[in-house]
């Protein structure tokens, strides 16, 4: 391949378009895939959640650290998450890219082979989307989900006497991204954890058909994500350190290695995807209760009292 042709720039934009969907096959919900103006998705349920999301380089996501396959898997899997926390599937995705254009084309097919190898976790297709010259990576990910006759689980459900509970892992990417920023080599599957999370796929479903009054996934912080529902709800919420002791335990050694407080990250961690739910009774099979529901006013409390370190991630910080 000529040296121009390497790049986004000598390739051309429809040119690589074309090589990122070339070969892919989309899943039976998608009637028309890339190649028009617009995708068509069909949904026997007659309703679409709809979510997006996006990723800036050096904010977001360090090519020094990911590979392009991990920030496309990263992408996809933090807009399902989203789908997954409204108790709905995702389906399809519509990806918009924007990078220099002596990027080589190379890492955009990586990165492309990574949306689709998280998409194909889902049984999900990525439908469309946009290519443009930018002065840095920034990737915008919309992600379509099914509910399959469900009604959405909201945040705004929580009643008191709920248990929360909890599938998934947390504190894991807070872990990863402490041990990546203090170049220290131990614990590698906390360092991947911070690359690529692993949302609970299909468990937004499973709260769902549970009953679940409300859920939202921890993006953002546990205790930050619980703030939500419990102000969209008008509830009080007391989580159990007892109940997190495994999700500390976990993350304790690279605590000591970096001279940090698991229980930080643990409470105030995000990026794990992990779902935080409440349920009239027991919760469902593979989820585990943390806390309960009190009456208002909206506050999350740890063992009964105001946690004084930072609740989660704020953007403009």
């Amino acid at each position: 391949m000529a040296s121009d042709e390497a790049t986004l720039a000598g390739v051309g934009e429809f040119a690589v378009i074309d090589r990122l969907v070339a070969g892919r096959e989309q899943p039976a919900a998608v009637a028309l895939g890339p190649g028009d103006d617009s995708a068509v998705v069909v949904f026997g349920d007659g309703r679409t959640v709809v979510s997006t999301d996006m990723l800036v380089a050096g904010r977001h996501f360090r090519l020094d650290w990911s590979s392009p396959h991990d920030v496309g898997r990263k992408a996809i899997a933090q807009n399902a998450a989203d789908i997954e926390a409204m108790g709905a599937r995702a389906s399809a995705f519509v990806v918009a890219f924007g990078a220099p254009g002596d990027t080589p084309t190379a890492q955009a097919l990586e990165l492309a082979d990574g949306m689709w190898d998280e998409a194909g976790r889902l049984g999900a297709g990525i439908v469309g989307g946009d290519l443009v010259s930018a002065p840095q990576w920034v990737i915008s990910v919309t992600a379509l989900g099914d509910l399959d006759g469900r009604a959405p689980v909201r945040r705004s459900g929580a009643r008191p006497g709920d248990t929360v509970a909890v599938v998934g892992a947390l504190g894991r990417s807070a872990a990863g991204y402490a041990l990546w920023h203090n170049n220290i080599q131990q614990d590698e599957q906390l360092r991947r954890r911070h690359l690529v999370p692993e949302p609970p796929y299909g468990q937004g479903w499973v709260a769902a058909d549970a009953g679940a009054t409300s859920m939202t996934d921890v993006s953002d912080g546990l205790l930050a994500d619980l703030g939500h529902i419990a102000e969209a709800s008008n509830v009080g919420i007391d989580l159990s350190t007892a109940a997190l002791a495994g999700d500390r335990d976990a993350v304790s050694g690279a605590a000591a290695a970096v001279g940090a407080d698991p229980w930080g990250w643990v409470l105030g961690g995000g990026e794990d995807h992990a779902l935080v739910a409440t349920f009239p009774g027991a919760p469902p099979a593979g989820w585990r209760g943390i806390g309960r529901v009190l009456d208002g006013p909206p506050r999350v409390l740890v063992d009964g009292d105001t946690w004084q370190g930072k609740p989660g991630w704020e953007s403009f910080e």
